[in-house]
């Protein structure tokens, strides 16, 4: 994970804050070409924030993110959106256009950003529809489709142009047992089949350590752990038990962080 050639991504020292609020407190990670990657916490730990990096809509108080050897924050306008295009994202709640089709959703991208014929688009298009198992869902409304259904149509756009780099925000939340494993499925799958590089952001251990290569775990604004996808269930690791094993002890407090309860009570 060192070799910065074998490296896609690699943050260093990153730190951020919101007004007084520190988000950020020093993140190091690496993200290997071909590779799928976890990234772990629990929520309002900063994995959210740590993206907007990734994309340049957010600018580090110190530190960087570099993609393919260039520091994102320091690109020009030009130089940015080039480098977006080179990115898919699946957004946490799906993000698609209400107003459009199945099929208009993932033809979107490519008519803003290719130069392609409607007849190349329309193939592509149900080309990515096969790869996601909706290729005869073109035609309906996102209001139509299904939860598990509407992630897979995200999934489709995510791939529309065919990046070097997925990210993958919460991809699981709020899906039932058999969306979410066909979800995870997918990511693994298109991964491997496409040669992309994949960031998967979330707090679902379970699906998130069956289809990840290696895993960091983020905590108060830094990561606390890292290893190998297979290696975490059997890690001593305080956090990364507690937060593998559901346990309510631990490095995580339940509690936000107060004055001790007796002494509101005696106000």
């Amino acid at each position: 994970m060192k070799h910065a050639s074998e490296n896609l991504v690699e943050v260093s020292n990153l730190h951020f804050a919101y007004g007084e609020h520190k988000v950020l407190k020093g993140i190091n990670l690496s993200i290997p070409r071909g590779k799928v990657v976890a990234i772990l916490g629990v929520s309002g730990c900063g994995k959210s924030t740590l993206l907007h990096h990734f994309g340049g809509q957010l600018k580090p108080s110190k530190g960087s993110v570099k993609i393919q050897g260039k520091v994102i924050h320091k690109l020009g306008s030009d130089d940015l959106y080039a480098m977006r295009r080179q990115m898919g994202m699946m957004f946490q709640v799906s993000g698609l256009f209400s107003d459009l089709t199945v099929y208009d959703n993932i033809a979107f991208p490519m008519r803003e950003h290719t130069d392609l014929s409607e007849e190349m688009i329309r193939d592509l298009v149900l080309l990515k529809l096969q790869a996601v198992g909706l290729r005869n869902a073109r035609d309906l409304m996102p209001r139509d489709l299904s939860g598990g259904m509407e992630r897979r149509v995200a999934l489709a756009r995510a791939i529309a142009i065919d990046p070097m780099l997925i990210i993958y925000d919460e991809p699981f939340a709020g899906l039932d047992p058999i969306s979410l494993n066909i979800i995870a499925n997918l990511i693994r799958k298109l991964n491997d089949a496409l040669g992309v590089t994949s960031v998967v952001v979330t707090y679902d251990m379970s699906e998130s350590l069956k289809i990840a290569d290696y895993v960091y775990f983020i905590h108060d604004g830094v990561v606390v752990a890292e290893g190998v996808a297979a290696d975490m269930f059997a890690s001593e690791d305080p956090f990364v038990h507690q937060f593998i094993h559901a346990e309510p002890d631990g490095p995580v407090a339940f509690q936000y962080p107060s004055k001790p309860y007796t002494e509101d009570l005696s106000l």
